[in-house]
């Protein structure tokens, strides 16, 4: 949406509109395959995303997290396969596990939790990738851009 296309009335200056980035990190098997079938269904959903492909959510160290909010980004959503249908046997049940050091060190840092999520999304789930993308970007989108965002 651009400033132009916002509706004036009298003595009113234009008013921009926050969008969110928000880095998504997703396992090679189930969720990126996710995301690409919710693009051949042509299903509409925010493009406020960056999708960083994994081999397997259990990869995604927190520092990896860590950094991309120090970095500017608003947000960061990590998805994997359901628990049991994990390529790597356990990997999601290691992601999973992680998520408790994530949120130390998001308090630790001062940064809100929701900025931080993790969902299981698996190839077959196109309008649910499709509904997470909306309901993260939503989410952030509430919090306002992040304290370390330079741009």
């Amino acid at each position: 949406m651009s400033i132009s296309s916002i509706p004036l009335t009298e003595n009113q200056q234009p008013q921009t509109v926050f969008e969110p980035l928000i880095i998504v990190f997703c396992c090679n098997w189930c969720s990126y395959a996710g995301a690409d079938l919710a693009g051949t269904s042509r299903l509409q959903y925010p493009s406020n995303i960056r999708i960083i492909r994994v081999m397997c959510s259990g990869m995604v160290h927190p520092n990896l997290v860590i950094e991309a909010l120090t970095k500017g980004a608003d947000g960061v959503l990590m998805l994997g396969c359901h628990i049991g249908d994990c390529h790597y046997l356990e990997g999601n049940l290691k992601a999973q596990s992680r998520v408790d050091a994530i949120q130390l060190l998001l308090d630790d840092m001062g940064v809100e939790r929701d900025r931080f999520r993790l969902e299981w999304v698996s190839a077959s789930e196109g309008p649910r990738f499709a509904q997470v993308i909306k309901d993260m970007v939503e989410q952030v989108r509430k919090l306002g851009p992040s304290a370390f965002r330079q741009w």
